[in-house]
């Protein structure tokens, strides 16, 4: 497997940043260029460009990623292809973990997900509550309803491009939690455990202990590989689990997880359950919250309350 890297701003020589990020894509020349403005220096707030780099993965998409045409972002940014690629994108995130030249690591598996603009900043300061964190975020569809659910409601691509236009999410980031809702991973809220981080954030020795994501996951989009990990990083001796308040990245509408094909929750689950010999179950240790609450998150933060009320509440088999 052949694998070239590009450059495209900053310098990649000399002494690390104190953060990477890596961002796996396939196949989304519409939404990364999203992605990346959003982790553009000028876009995140509270941290320095010189403090982290972006690694983009480009999983073997049918046009390469353009790196030419993202020669604007402001900060450290460098383009890795894989081709030939397999469906999943476990190894291109595995593969971006490793080029990593931060003390913390974060990942974005899904390159279609926009991030709001404290989530770096947050996670720097999440990280540093323990010698151990798992820094992870909650997670956003952009619209009214879940993605899963967006063809009978009538949401497309071309309607999220308009909602997205009416709102100046570019000048402040924040706005888009006006504009979004909860995904099914986070569906009950800051307040209750969540069953996969968006963008999940470990320090480099904690990525190696893990041996980062498990590459037998193979279905297109990974299945649960990304739950894997976060159930695995939370299981790690000695680990404390911190949740970034008021922030959280956004799912842009696509073709499916990060490889433009989608399955359906069963299927998934009984890939799961044919590698683990038992059903996902999420982690259930209660987070350290830190960060801010901006007022467009206001909203979400009461609406957290109620749904952790539900959630101490449900029936449990």
């Amino acid at each position: 497997m052949d694998t070239t890297t590009n450059d495209v701003s900053g310098d990649a020589g000399g002494a690390g940043p104190a953060l990477s990020v890596v961002v796996v894509a396939y196949d989304m020349a519409r939404e990364l260029p999203r992605t990346l403005r959003t982790l553009d220096p000028s876009y995140q707030r509270g941290i320095a460009a010189s403090d982290y780099e972006v690694i983009v993965v480009d999983n073997g998409s049918p046009e390469p990623v353009d790196s030419a045409a993202l020669a604007w972002f402001g900060g450290d940014l460098r383009i890795t292809r894989l081709d030939p690629a397999p469906p999943s994108p476990a190894l291109a995130a595995n593969t971006g973990v490793a080029l990593a030249r931060g003390d913390l690591v974060g990942l974005i598996v899904d390159g279609a997900r926009m991030a709001s603009p404290g989530l770096l900043a947050g996670a720097l300061l999440g990280a540093r509550v323990s010698d151990r964190p798992v820094v992870s975020t909650l997670g956003w569809h952009l619209g009214s309803v879940r993605h899963m659910q967006a063809e009978e409601a009538g949401y497309d691509q071309a309607v999220e491009d308009e909602l997205l236009d009416g709102v100046d999410w570019a000048a402040d980031g924040y706005r888009l939690f006006d504009v979004s809702v909860l995904n099914g991973s986070s569906a009950w809220g800051f307040f209750s455990p969540i069953a996969e981080s968006s963008a999940l954030f470990l320090p480099r020795s904690m990525w190696a202990e893990l041996g980062g994501l498990d590459e037998d996951f193979a279905l297109p989009g990974g299945g649960l590989v990304n739950h894997d990990l976060y159930l695995r990083a939370c299981s790690l001796p000695g680990a404390l689990l911190v949740t970034l308040l008021g922030e959280g990245t956004f799912h842009q509408y696509h073709g499916g997880a990060a490889t433009g094909v989608a399955f359906g929750f069963e299927e998934m689950r009984d890939d799961y359950i044919a590698k683990k010999g038992e059903p996902y179950r999420a982690p259930t240790a209660p987070p350290i919250l830190i960060g801010q609450v901006p007022e467009p998150v206001w909203r979400h933060v009461a609406d957290s309350v109620g749904l952790a009320r539900g959630y101490r509440t449900r029936p449990t088999r």
